[in-house]
């Protein structure tokens, strides 16, 4: 007799080193589920980029299913509800899912494990996310880690799981092909954008597959100057798979197993892979700051934060968001973001900065325009990283810790090639000035077909004044 599963996908849309998979592969039969929940999130449903990339992502995994002779079946509304119906329907004894670590994720899938074990349906767990669980990382004192430094290399002397094979194991689970009641098409969910079609320069290729390559091409070409070259904006230097790890493309146990064989060849500079496997902990250390402080996304994790007297002018958030604030490298940083959905890692740090301290306007409202706008935003990652550049999260960088857009542009994109591609209007600027072209004399201005003011923005803000200004602001805070 063939056991039934159900299967609820979410933010793990692969079939490989999927462990709720393999559990119910081995079992016997399994009913592939993917349910677009709306209402648990409350503010933070997905933004419109992360739709556009999940309905991509959800085609790529039917199609992976499909190639192993099985059926994704999709749903839209409560999942308890849905959940509760499927089982009924499919008489499934068990349902299964890997979790998830948002504050309302956790709420809903306990609440849901709750109602059908009271109902003697069995439901099981897996962690398919993370290299470790949130609540396992502890320091000396029993507490959660505050630190980043301290907190990874606790991380790195703990074994990491090995990679499952679930793709294998679905040859010889038996498929569940028929239609479900309720189950939707995949354009029903209207994902995409329609009109306008803000997506047309969204050059990316959602799904498994995908991912994989862009791991191994990384590996090849990249990996071993990551540390050096990662943070030139004008360069083709980091992996890009910040999407696929958040949708669960990509698993980060394979990514960390990846790098430990690297190392253990002990060929050449490793400091590259090293480097690359931190940025893999530092995704680690959001999802333990945000499950240990889940207010995260809403108030800052230093509590004198919440006297700071942050300013209030829509037209200056306005002017940053549409990337019209004169000065070069945020104003191409934030055309990338419109235009592709992403934005380089040195760039998020500059704009906000830029944001936070320089028009000193709330580090939320930042993090909710990066929240619509990327195909990779993260509830975890967004909310420690925006509030890291602010100030008020913890490690967080020193308050007199302002980046200058111009040093910044000057360093990490030297020949103004970055600049060039998102500012089209300065293309033919003088490298000489394309960090700061109101220096530039008006006669190079003029053969450059620039015109400030008209073609391309004065500057919004006097950098000194709004730097000290802030210091200032900052420093109260403190007294």
């Amino acid at each position: 007799m063939s056991l039934k599963t159900i299967v609820w996908f979410r933010q793990d849309l692969r079939i490989h080193d999927n462990p709720a998979l393999e559990y119910a592969a081995a079992r016997g039969t399994i009913i592939p589920v993917y349910i677009l929940d709306d209402d648990a999130p409350g503010q933070w449903k997905l933004g419109g980029a992360s739709r556009w990339w999940l309905h991509h992502s959800l085609q790529s995994l039917s199609n992976s299913l499909e190639s192993k002779g099985h059926r994704l079946h999709i749903f839209a509304g409560d999942p308890q509800q849905i959940l509760s119906d499927l089982q009924h329907q499919t008489q499934s004894d068990t349902i299964v899912w890997n979790r998830c670590y948002e504050p309302f994720s956790i709420a809903r899938d306990k609440a849901i494990k709750e109602s059908m074990t009271s109902a003697g349906i069995n439901v099981k767990s897996f962690n398919a996310s993370l290299l470790f669980e949130p609540w396992t990382i502890k320091n000396l004192q029993g507490n959660f880690f505050k630190v980043f430094t301290p907190f990874w290399k606790h991380c790195l002397q703990q074994s990491v799981d090995p990679i499952t094979l679930s793709g294998n194991s679905l040859d010889s689970a038996i498929p569940f092909l028929e239609t479900l009641e309720t189950s939707v098409q995949l354009d029903d969910f209207k994902l995409l954008p329609s009109n306008p079609n803000w997506a047309t320069g969204f050059d990316w290729s959602p799904g498994e597959f995908t991912a994989l390559h862009k791991l191994n091409e990384f590996f090849e070409t990249a990996v071993m100057s990551y540390k050096e070259q990662r943070d030139y904006m004008d360069k083709s230097a980091t992996s890009m798979l910040s999407p696929h790890l958040h949708f669960g493309e990509i698993s980060p146990r394979l990514i960390y197993h990846r790098c430990q064989e690297l190392m253990a060849l002990g060929q050449g500079d490793l400091s590259g892979v090293q480097h690359f496997l931190s940025e893999l902990g530092w995704r680690e250390f959001s999802y333990h700051l945000l499950y240990h402080f889940p207010v995260l996304p809403t108030e800052p994790f230093r509590s004198e934060f919440n006297q700071f007297e942050w300013g209030n002018n829509p037209d200056d958030l306005r002017k940053w968001q549409q990337g019209k604030t004169g000065f070069p490298i945020i104003d191409a940083a934030m055309q990338e973001l419109w235009q592709t959905g992403y934005m380089h890692n040195r760039a998020r740090m500059i704009v906000a900065s830029f944001l936070t301290k320089n028009l000193l306007i709330h580090w939320r409202h930042g993090a909710e325009w990066f929240w619509d706008t990327l195909v990779d935003a993260d509830l975890a990652s967004n909310s420690a990283s925006w509030q890291w550049v602010a100030g008020c999260g913890v490690d967080a960088a020193p308050y007199f810790r302002i980046f200058n857009p111009i040093t910044q542009g000057e360093k990490f994109d030297p020949d103004g090639i970055y600049v060039k591609r998102w500012i089209p209007e300065l293309r033919d600027l003088d490298v000489k000035y394309i960090h700061q072209p109101w220096t530039a004399p008006l006669s190079v201005l003029k053969d450059a077909g620039v015109r400030l003011g008209h073609t391309y923005p004065e500057p919004m803000v006097d950098l000194k004044a709004t730097r000290n200004r802030a210091l200032q602001a900052y420093a109260g805070i403190r007294e």
